[in-house]
C-alpha cells in the first residue's frame, strides 16, 4: 500500500527502530534460512559465509528477543541449541523472499552502478565490507 510523504514523516519513529532490526546486516538471510526449517546454531553458522560466532550471536538474540525466532536447547549429548522461525517471524517470510530475489534480480544493475559512480568520481571502489 502507497504512503503519503506525510504518512511517511509521522510513522518514522515507529517504522525505523522495527527495520533497523530487520535490516540488520546477517537479520535477513538468517530468517530467510529458519523460515525453511529450525537449524542448529552450528549450520546457520556455516551457511553464512564469512559471520563471525559473535556476530551470529548477536544476531540471533536480537532476533529472539524481537519475537522472531525461538531458541530451544535439547537436552541430548551433548547439549545442542535449535533455532526456529516463530509465527510472528513467518510473517516476514514473503517480504523477505520479495527483497531476496529482487537482490538477485539486481545484483548486476547496483554492481554497474557502483561502476559507473566510481569512474564519475574518479574514484577507487570502497573496500568491501
Amino acid at each position: 500500500m502507497p504512503y503519503t510523504e506525510e504518512e511517511v514523516i509521522e510513522t518514522v519513529p515507529i517504522v525505523r527502530p522495527v527495520l533497523e532490526q530487520i535490516a540488520h546486516k546477517w537479520s535477513i538471510l538468517v530468517l530467510t534460512f529458519l523460515c525453511e526449517e529450525p537449524k542448529r546454531f552450528n549450520a546457520l553458522k556455516r551457511r553464512l559465509d564469512g559471520v563471525t560466532q559473535k556476530a551470529l550471536t548477536d544476531t540471533l538474540r536480537r532476533l529472539e528477543r524481537n519475537g522472531l525466532i525461538d531458541r530451544q536447547v535439547l537436552t541430548a549429548s551433548p547439549i545442542a541449541v535449535v533455532y526456529s522461525i516463530t509465527p510472528l517471524g513467518r510473517t516476514l517470510k514473503n517480504p523477505l523472499l520479495a527483497l531476496y530475489d529482487w537482490a538477485l534480480r539486481h545484483e548486476g544493475d547496483l554492481q554497474r552502478a557502483n561502476e559507473r559512480f566510481d569512474r564519475k568520481q574518479g574514484a577507487k571502489p570502497p573496500p568491501e565490507p
